[in-house]
């Protein structure tokens, strides 16, 4: 059988509309519409916020640290920032002639310990701790506690018999107190390696006792005003406080 072919004309819509959405017989259905956005500023209005990857690496190349592949930029600025010592307030070398200025008792240079610090005194005491613990003793919290209240003690005898004239502050006390423990850092290093038990050992303590005193009296009457008059008062608490922590060496 031949097949038959039925021509079926093409239908057309009006406007173009939707048999399912409008036309004749149909309501016409409303497109929805995004919610309300505010316009957003364009990105040459907001400096930190451009893409452009042209202007970025322009700007990133013109600044003060990228020097370039060739240019030396950034490692002249490293060069010409201070040591990191320096930033932290630690100075090696004026350390050293603190400390080199207290081994001779008669010629102390008053004038290095005008700039009082904490980090010398720091050192010594760790030292002090270290060689304790190397005799078999543990005293890091006894040695701290009692450097802080021989601090507030010289700092309080001192300006009271200063009076008014007074001017020694706590840092500067704390710092000639710290400085002045050398001899007894080098009693404690020397209980190591040398029998100290009997006269011999209160022998050695009583000299360096009078070292450390006659230096931390000196420094304290130097440095501040009001206690040349009361040298004598002055010397006996330095003398006290330093007798302390001979004790913890000898005992």
């Amino acid at each position: 059988m031949a097949n038959k072919e039925f021509q079926v004309p093409p239908v057309i819509f009006k406007s173009g509309a939707n048999p399912v959405s409008g036309g004749a017989g149909f309501p016409q259905r409303r497109v929805p519409t995004a919610p309300f956005q505010p316009p957003r500023p364009s990105s040459s209005n907001i400096p930190f916020m451009s893409f452009d990857v042209g202007s970025a690496a322009a700007s990133t190349s013109s600044g003060p640290i990228y020097g370039g592949p060739i240019g030396g930029g950034g490692s002249a600025n490293f060069d010409d920032e201070e040591p990191l010592l320096d930033e932290l307030g630690i100075h090696p070398d004026q350390i050293w002639k603190k400390i080199r200025s207290i081994l001779i008792p008669y010629r102390i240079n008053y004038v290095v310990h005008k700039d009082s610090d904490l980090s010398g005194p720091i050192l010594l005491y760790m030292s002090f701790c270290l060689f304790q613990l190397l005799a078999g003793k543990i005293q890091f919290g006894v040695i701290l506690g009692w450097i802080v209240v021989s601090s507030i003690f010289l700092y309080v005898v001192f300006n009271m018999l200063a009076g008014r004239s007074g001017n020694l502050n706590l840092h500067t006390c704390t710092s000639v107190v710290g400085y002045c423990m050398l001899p007894l850092v080098i009693f404690s290093a020397l209980s190591l390696f040398l029998p100290l038990a009997g006269m011999a050992g209160f022998v050695v303590a009583g000299i360096l006792i009078m070292w450390a005193t006659r230096a931390a009296t000196s420094l304290l009457v130097s440095l501040a005003d009001g206690g040349d008059e009361h040298r004598g008062l002055i010397a006996y608490s330095c003398f006290l406080i330093y007798t302390l922590f001979s004790l913890l060496i000898v005992f």
